[in-house]
């Protein structure tokens, strides 16, 4: 169940060629730039505002440890999206990830969102972890269909857990998926290659 992906990999999606490829640190100013482009709201339910220099170069240096393995969506050249698997195995759950994703306004609705979850996702699963997590503001409605439709589902909702830059507090839920239940019933039920991508 652990085989490795292979990256980059290139989709088509309504929003042209998408190339989806594993982050490096050479794409620390690029990433930057896509995240001074994010409406301030889209940075809330992102653990730290990844619009700053100082948070970039932190997580950089998380990749290059091994704790944090990101994606990126690029077209023509250009960060529009951003997927990130981040587990801790020293903690009490290392047997969990939390994704973290966030696209681009321009190419929003357009399947870019959808290709990097499932690619996230399929990342979690080829690192073995049983069960994921995922937040975001509670009127991000198209993020929370997405991750439905992989098959999460709302385990919690945080009040008042973020502040915006204008002191205006915001919900958070928290969208989790049981990986080795899923898989569990699948194999009870005879159809254990469905999980795999």
């Amino acid at each position: 169940m652990s085989e490795q992906r292979s990256y980059p990999r290139h989709v088509k999606t309504d929003a042209g060629d998408i190339e989806i490829r594993m982050m490096s640190p050479a794409d620390e100013a690029a990433v930057l730039a896509f995240g001074k482009g994010l409406p301030t709201h889209d940075l809330l339910f992102l653990p730290r505002n990844i619009s700053e220099p100082k948070v970039l170069s932190a997580w950089v240096k998380e990749i290059e440890r091994g704790a944090i393995t990101s994606l990126l969506a690029v077209r023509e050249g250009k960060v529009v999206g951003c997927g990130t698997l981040v587990r801790d195995p020293h903690s009490w759950s290392p047997h969990v990830g939390e994704i973290r994703m966030v696209v681009s306004l321009d190419v929003r609705g357009k399947g870019v969102g959808r290709a990097l979850s499932q690619e996230t996702f399929a990342l979690a699963l080829g690192a073995g972890l049983e069960k994921l997590s995922v937040q975001m503001t509670v009127d991000q409605q198209a993020a929370i269909a997405l991750f439905e439709g992989l098959g999460f589902k709302a385990e919690a909702l945080l009040r008042d857990h973020v502040r915006d830059v204008d002191g205006k507090t915001h919900d958070i839920v928290v969208l989790g998926h049981n990986i080795a239940q899923v898989q569990a019933q699948m194999e009870a039920y005879g159809l254990p290659g469905a999980v795999q991508h």
